[in-house]
């Protein structure tokens, strides 16, 4: 029976046992010339090194099971031609030999070429579209313009550069933009806002910035954002205080305060810099201070979980803090000993820690050996055996340090543990071990 010419193979070998090529049908839709001259050859000759193999697996594997699987080689033909075929080969009976069936995979290896081509154009134009972005980055935290993003609905924060932190005081992101200004200034930027996003733009609007309430003009446009629609928002000095190069007025500060040897940091009361100095990029090891700006200190203190609260909660108790050691740890691996002082200062409501950070690493290591000798001659050498000697001093210290540690954390076991690199569990069994639990409603979280 005929089969159904849409059924038809693209190309039929009748091979004998040996795999030699008695009979070539070829389909109306593949046509390559004098194909007669294939007859009388090998078919592991006609698929060249590589699809040697392949045949001499079908040709054996029909040879045991009657019915290979389907393999791709590169069929040669008499024309130079050659094309991507997926055979499979089907043992006949009476030992008259094999058939090699075969399908054109010439339209789908075109197909494939389009594929990677489409995927090299996507990922060249993925790198444009970097490229654009990294400038944009570069343009955006370089400007002496105070520039924001803003969503469209609620006037939260989505991104703003240095120049607008600095003037604005903190710019958290999600932060509420209208409340960073002054109350008799918000409804006259709401109404300008909401003109901005019914008519596509309005004039400028003035607002006051800063403990002087330095008037700054503030203009608006509108824009679509990942999140929805937004507003980039720019901010420029009027009057006096356009007189004066916001750069140029904040020179001296920080060319005095980049030529400290300590490093120097101003946060806000959530832990997040707002100016640094170049000390402290250096022990950060980081080479911009746009890149540090917005970020919270706790990611180069040793200790992340534990540090920042200790210092906010004896900022917010105290008002100053002194000598707290710590550890920096630099973005490249360098880690650093360091002693903290810090103080708050509040500003337009707003709260700010100025924070000095100084490198001991040197001096520790020359009073280490010398308090662990105190530490070790605590009891007289004598007056119990040397093991007694060692146990009693080691619980001695670590009782002390246990007791500093909550006292350095108002009693909080969880900053406790992570000062002292214990587990809660080790902390608590060490407690009980010293009598240290007590009922202290200090020492519960």
């Amino acid at each position: 029976m005929t089969m159904p010419h849409s059924h038809q193979p693209d190309i039929l070998l009748r091979l004998d046992n040996q795999g030699v090529i008695k009979d070539v049908t070829m389909s109306d839709g593949l046509s390559e010339g004098a194909v007669d001259e294939l007859i009388g050859k090998s078919w592991e000759d006609t698929v060249g090194d590589v699809g040697g193999q392949k045949v001499r697996s079908m040709l054996q594997q029909a040879r045991v099971d009657g019915v290979s699987a389907f393999r791709q080689v590169n069929q040669h033909f008499p024309s130079g031609a050659a094309l991507p075929i997926e055979f499979t080969t089907v043992r006949l009976d009476y030992q008259a030999g094999m058939l090699a069936i075969g399908k054109n995979l010439q339209t789908v290896a075109e197909l494939q070429s389009r594929l990677v081509a489409a995927q090299q154009a996507i990922e060249r134009d993925y790198w444009k579209f970097r490229e654009i972005e990294t400038r944009y980055r570069m343009l955006f935290d370089t400007s002496g313009e105070a520039v924001l993003l803003v969503r469209g609905s609620g006037f939260a924060i989505i991104e703003a550069n240095p120049a607008a932190i600095r003037a604005l005081g903190t710019a958290t992101v999600e932060h509420d933009f209208l409340a960073l200004l002054p109350a008799d200034d918000r409804e006259s930027v709401r109404a300008m806002l909401g003109r901005v996003r019914e008519r596509g733009r309005a004039p400028g609007v003035i607002v006051h910035l800063g403990h002087r309430a330095e008037p700054w003009m503030l203009r608006a446009s509108p824009m679509n954002a990942e999140s929805g629609p937004a507003f980039l928002l720019q901010m420029s000095p009027v009057g006096a205080a356009a007189s004066i190069n916001p750069a140029k007025a904040l020179l001296d500060f920080e060319a005095l305060v980049d030529c400290i040897p300590d490093g120097f940091v101003v946060m806000n009361n959530e832990g997040v810099i707002v100016r640094a100095n170049q000390a402290f990029l250096d022990l950060a090891q980081i080479g911009s201070k746009s890149l540090l700006i917005g970020e919270r200190l706790s990611r180069w203190l040793g200790r992340p979980g534990a540090d920042l609260t200790v210092l906010l909660a004896n900022l917010a108790h105290y008002g100053v803090i002194r000598l707290f050691s710590t550890t920096i740890h630099g973005e490249l691996g360098a880690e650093a000993d360091v002693e903290i002082s810090a103080a708050s200062q509040t500003e337009r409501e707003q709260r700010y820690h100025l924070v000095l950070m100084r490198d001991v690493g040197t001096r520790l290591l020359s009073t280490k050996p010398n308090s662990m000798v105190q530490a070790a001659t605590i009891q007289p050498v004598g007056s119990a055996p040397l093991r007694d000697l060692v146990t009693d001093t080691t619980a001695l210290i670590e009782r002390h340090y246990i007791e500093a540690a909550l006292d350095l954390t108002k009693g909080n076991r969880k900053a406790a543990a992570e000062l002292l690199g214990l587990s809660r569990q080790a902390l608590y069994s060490k407690l009980d071990r010293y009598g240290l639990g007590g009922d202290d409603p200090k020492s519960n979280f």
